[in-house]
């Protein structure tokens, strides 16, 4: 079973909850969104794999998730980054917001989320349970495939590019 940290409107943590029951009710939880650049200025974006829970076949930013039960966030961050992509690099936590969506399946997300962003310009290997291919690609092409095909993109990605983008670049 994997558990959440349900944080309140401070990031402060509140308890701790069960991934999908937190996405069921809604319950405001930590998360995070990493964000790797190449040296060329180009962004490491992924399509979710078809089988996840939420939002699958959509693209969004290089890597995101929740942090275990005593767990830091960068720890987590750097894990994932592991896990889903092949490697890892060095990371910086640039800012955090929150955001609320409704989800495919009756889910929700509440998230209080924290934003890293690092450069790598190494081979990428994809898990293939997380990942249904990847792309490097530079902000000015990204935003018009936004524009152009918002439906193809996770909220939250499109959130972080629309208000927080100065902030990460």
């Amino acid at each position: 079973m994997e558990e959440v940290i349900l944080v309140d409107k401070k990031d402060n943590i509140v308890g701790k909850c069960e991934k999908i029951e937190a996405h069921h009710k809604g319950l405001r939880h930590r998360a995070f969104s990493v964000f790797i650049f190449n040296s060329k200025g180009e962004m490491l974006i992924q399509k979710r794999a078809l089988h996840k829970y939420h939002s699958p076949g959509l693209w969004s930013n290089s890597c995101c998730s929740h942090p275990r039960i005593n767990e830091t966030t960068e720890y987590a961050a750097h894990r994932r980054l592991k896990e889903e992509l092949g490697f890892d690099c060095e990371i910086i936590e640039k800012t955090t917001f929150c955001y609320e969506t409704s989800l495919n399946n009756n889910l929700y997300e509440n998230e209080y989320d924290h934003i890293f962003v690092g450069i790598y310009d190494g081979i990428v290997i994809v898990n293939d349970d997380e990942i249904e291919e990847f792309a490097w690609i530079n902000m000015k092409e990204l935003l018009k495939e936004v524009e152009k095909k918002p439906d193809d993109f996770t909220f939250w990605f499109k959130k972080i590019l629309n208000y927080n983008i100065k902030e990460i670049c």
